[in-house]
């Protein structure tokens, strides 16, 4: 049975930066392109960034230059970087492994 499980949310200050990371177990994390999506109140789940099994990383207009996605295969576990906070970065963020394994998500709120 595949789990994913997301840590790292929390408060913090416009401005400030999180660690946002996501273990898989179950499954052979390498073989997976990975996905953080984010989900708003009253906002569709979108996608934030992702990683490819070959570590090519892509990333929303909006968040590049601020976020960085990363993956350690010997962890199985990919990271999500996010730096320089905006209020409207506030949201559940999920880990998503393959295309069809989710997380239960973990709250990122930025506020001051």
């Amino acid at each position: 049975q595949v789990q994913v499980v997301e840590s790292g949310g929390g408060l913090v200050q416009p401005g400030g930066s999180l660690r946002l990371s996501c273990t898989v177990s179950g499954t052979i994390f390498s073989a997976y392109g990975m996905g953080w999506y984010r989900q708003a109140p009253g906002n569709q789940r979108a996608r934030v960034a992702t990683i490819s099994r070959y570590g090519n990383t892509a990333y929303v207009d909006s968040v590049k230059d601020r976020f960085d996605i990363s993956r350690d295969n010997a962890k199985n576990t990919v990271y999500l970087q996010m730096n320089s906070l905006r209020p409207e970065d506030s949201a559940v963020y999920y880990c998503v492994a393959g295309g069809q394994y989710w997380g239960q998500g973990t709250q990122v709120t930025v506020s001051s």
